[in-house]
């Protein structure tokens, strides 16, 4: 799919994007169909509901846009689930970037006895085709992080993603200031893969800040891209080609990871810019965090990964006990494009930069100051 490119000029309504991000979801609808042709051609034995459940599948989904499904979210749901259910079988596989992949891993889980499946899609899309087929198997599917597009999910455990968005552009509009230049402010979006959930919601929730400053010309969108696949690699082409667009007049990049970040951090360090703008990102990596010591990045949204692992744990441990969940969910409903009301468990994003790294991700044991300050000089960012 190739990349979304959106020149801006005045405001776009919040109600307009999420039709445009409703709209767009349609057209991706329809070339993912062929992705659950699977269905019947497996010989996949009931999940009854969970019920005494004793083999769970988790499915992540890739290496590469971010260390923190590995280094994090993977050895957090694998102590989670063993935990909550003891003797477990924990099934664990990443797509590595690829949707076929993920629906094949899954689709072996199932015929191998996975009984409950916890999905961090790679495909918002594309993975209602595993909801689908654990269905019709009595099979439940657990969205993890990002949510699957389809209504007969069964529950959903992430963050508020729109709060991501809305961090991030609360602190565009609290520290642009510090980087305009003379009149005006001009800010370049590189967003998620647009084939995620969770990149529609963190452009939702940003735009809803950013657009009455847009309205008044406070502020500027020069360019506005989705980047495919959450790729580092094609947001430095990005950022340089946002440069080369505007002569270098960018004041502002919103970046919506901190992967990205980096690559578009490099992409300013060519240009001579590096610290002289403002740069967002998210995930709360060590890379991204030793971006901000070194002030090359400003800030990171943080989202507590160790809290929705045991609120999986907790989820999972019910569905085995066979226990009504609602005192989990507490009536908590997520809405998919297409008509589907998810119960759902949703954690509070934080937001990190120079001055809360010490009260934030390093109280919580999330990264280790010894990581962060591995090779960097004594006394940088005032914390090494």
């Amino acid at each position: 799919m190739g990349r979304a490119v959106i020149k801006r000029s005045g405001q776009r309504t919040l109600v307009w994007y999420q039709l445009a991000a409703v709209l767009l979801f349609c057209g991706l609808l329809l070339t993912s169909c062929s992705l659950g042709d699977t269905a019947g051609t497996v010989n996949i034995p009931s999940g009854n509901g969970g019920k005494d459940c004793t083999r769970v599948g988790v499915f992540l989904p890739d290496r590469t846009t971010s260390d923190r499904w590995e280094h994090n979210d993977h050895p957090l749901l694998e102590a989670a689930i063993t935990k909550a259910i003891p003797g477990v079988h924990f099934d664990y596989h990443n797509a590595n970037g690829d949707s076929d992949a993920q629906m094949a891993q899954a689709t072996t889980g199932m015929e191998n006895g996975d009984c409950i499946l916890v999905v961090a899609a790679h495909d918002s899309i594309a993975a209602s085709s595993i909801v689908t087929l654990a269905k019709e198997h009595n099979i439940p599917v657990i969205a993890y992080d990002r949510l699957i597009q389809s209504p007969d999910l069964n529950y959903y455990i992430s963050f508020d993603n729109i709060k991501v968005g809305v961090l991030q552009a609360q602190y565009i509009v609290s520290h642009y200031q510090q980087y305009r230049r003379g009149f005006h402010t001009n800010i370049t979006m590189i967003s998620g893969s647009q084939t995620d959930t969770n990149a529609l919601m963190f452009s939702i929730g940003a735009h809803s800040v950013l657009d009455p400053m847009l309205a008044q010309h406070t502020l500027s969108i020069v360019n506005e891209v989705f980047t495919p696949d959450w790729s580092n690699a094609t947001a430095q082409t990005e950022m340089e080609a946002a440069l080369a667009d505007q002569k270098d007049d960018i004041q502002v990049a919103y970046v919506a990871n901190d992967g990205m970040a980096t690559t578009a951090i490099q992409a300013l360090d060519n240009a001579g810019l590096s610290g002289k703008v403002l740069v967002t990102g998210q995930d709360a990596t060590v890379g991204g965090l030793r971006n901000i010591l070194q002030g090359k990045q400003n800030m990171t949204v943080y989202k507590p990964i160790a809290k929705v692992a045991l609120s999986v744990g907790d989820l999972v441990k019910a569905l085995h006990d066979g226990k009504d969940v609602k005192n989990l969910t507490h009536g908590a409903i997520t809405s998919t494009y297409n008509g589907g009301k998810i119960p759902s468990i949703l954690d509070e994003p934080v937001s990190v930069d120079i001055h809360n790294i010490s009260q934030t991700v390093i109280k919580d044991g999330y990264v280790s100051k010894k990581d962060l300050c591995a090779g960097l000089p004594a006394g940088t960012g005032n914390f090494c």
